[in-house]
């Protein structure tokens, strides 16, 4: 007779696509998939096609496995009541408890987080951290998202919403957020942030850029990268802008946790060296003298990887695990 094999499902919900896929316990992604989230459309039509799109990726296995439970990323997840709560990007209401919807059709666990916290869990099981019990990961794409780790736990605190390093303050009086604050550290250092700084210091300098000529909505962080390897002034100021603010905020992070190590995930760790030297070097400059040169800052493990996927495996295996 075959022997079962235990998998769980990691599922992430973005705005603009929800991405899926089968996991085991060593982190050996089985089956992928993604479908549209249609961010208009509200939850009831939404699940529909998502239950359909991860019972076909389930067929499409060799027979033998067995679903142990689902782990999910989205936006302002709460952890403690399994609700997403007035997601940014989603029309679904003021209120979804979509563990609860999951878990009617699905019958098995289920667990939420967001997306950062979910890739702390997964660098901490399948990346970098293996081993550590104190590190926080920064997660640089549209926003900045950060889960922060402490004696081997994720810090949720008493509502669920801990840790969002990227609405701590910059500049009180600086660039609008979604929040609805100014000044929000992801204003200045996300994908979204470098364009904006991007923009600024075209006003500012007269040098030649070919990054005069792209529109706003078609620049990309990507795009900056290319051209700060390139040499292009503009571009290489706004990265060591970006790095600068970084760091300075990680800094001021290490004093709350004393963690072992900082890993940056996402679109602009993408850029390495360019991101990495000066959010080092002014983490480093401005750090409390106790702590300089204790802390390891690093590109995640997970860079390149499906981190989404992997990181909410990863959340729901440690809860299964947690309860045997």
């Amino acid at each position: 007779m075959e022997k079962v094999n235990d998998i769980v499902l990691g599922l992430d919900i973005g705005g603009t696509t929800s991405t899926f896929g089968f996991v085991d316990q060593e982190g050996n992604l089985l089956a992928e998939d993604k479908i549209l989230t249609l961010a208009d459309e509200p939850v009831t039509r939404f699940l529909p096609r998502l239950f359909a799109g991860i019972r076909a990726l389930f067929d499409g296995l060799k027979a033998g496995y067995t679903l142990k439970g689902i782990g999910i990323g989205a936006p302002n997840a709460n952890y403690h009541t399994g609700n997403i709560e007035n997601p940014p990007n989603l029309r679904w209401g003021p209120v979804t408890n979509i563990c609860e919807l999951l878990k009617n059709e699905f019958k098995v666990p289920i667990v939420l987080t967001n997306d950062a916290n979910a890739a702390a869990i997964g660098e901490m099981r399948f990346g970098s951290a293996r081993g550590m019990k104190d590190f926080i990961m920064i997660t640089m794409g549209t926003g900045l998202g950060s889960g922060i780790v402490v004696n081997g736990k994720l810090v949720y605190g008493h509502d669920g919403f801990a840790g969002e390093l990227g609405h701590t303050l910059v500049n009180v009086n600086g660039r609008f957020c979604g929040c609805g604050r100014r000044g929000c550290l992801e204003t200045y250092v996300s994908a979204t942030g470098i364009r904006r700084t991007v923009y600024k210091l075209l006003a500012d300098y007269m040098d030649p850029s070919p990054l005069r000529k792209v529109a706003f909505d078609d620049l990309s962080a990507e795009m900056i990268s290319e051209h700060a390897l390139r040499g292009d002034k503009i571009a290489m100021l706004a990265f060591e802008y970006t790095g600068r603010i970084l760091g300075m905020k990680l800094a001021d992070a290490v004093v709350h946790t004393s963690p072992e190590a900082i890993f940056l995930f996402g679109g602009l760790a993408n850029a390495k060296d360019l991101i990495y030297q000066p959010a080092y070097q002014n983490m480093e400059a401005h750090m409390t003298p106790i702590f300089k040169g204790k802390v390891k800052l690093a590109i995640s493990g997970l860079q390149g990887k499906n981190a989404a996927v992997l990181g909410t495996a990863a959340l729901i295996w440690d809860e299964l695990e947690q309860k045997t």
